[in-house]
């Protein structure tokens, strides 16, 4: 039995005892208390019905956001289970994201620059791709930009 049925179900049982004809003060409280159970069963119901349309929202969302990292990480369901011990021993896997060094078989064998952080003496490979201007370094997180437009002139 659902709340609203509950209660118009009460509601009946006290018309049936003659309590909305009634003017005591108890019956005037009883009417009170039925009329704010059968508002708020109401309001229940209407929660009840948004978060149903809200998980059936959700539950879209997450079907599209799986397809869309699908296609932007153009992951397989092999890939999802890499762990640390799948990089090169070489590489380690600290060359942002290990997609430019070239030194291992994860990664692309394009073009890359290494610059050595003047700050803490971190080599940084970056390649064409990458605003230099915007470029941190990852160990310290100092700006590169400067180097970098000293180092090609």
């Amino acid at each position: 039995m659902t709340l609203t049925e509950r209660t118009a179900y009460i509601k009946g049982l006290c018309e049936g005892m003659g309590f909305d004809k009634k003017d005591t003060p108890e019956a005037k409280i009883i009417n009170a208390l039925l009329e704010l159970c059968e508002e708020m069963a109401l309001e229940i119901e209407d929660i009840e019905y948004d978060i149903g349309e809200l998980a059936d929202y959700c539950e879209e969302l997450d079907q599209d956001l799986g397809d869309v990292e699908e296609v932007l990480l153009d992951m397989d369901e092999d890939d999802e289970d890499w762990d640390d011990e799948d990089w090169d021993d070489e590489c380690e896997g600290d060359c942002d994201a290990c997609d430019i060094c070239g030194e291992c078989e994860y990664c692309d064998d394009d073009e890359y620059f290494e610059i050595v952080c003047p700050s803490c003496g971190e080599t940084v490979c970056f390649d064409e791709s990458v605003n230099a201007e915007e470029l941190l370094c990852p160990a310290c997180g100092n700006a590169l930009g400067t180097i970098v437009d000293d180092d090609e002139e």
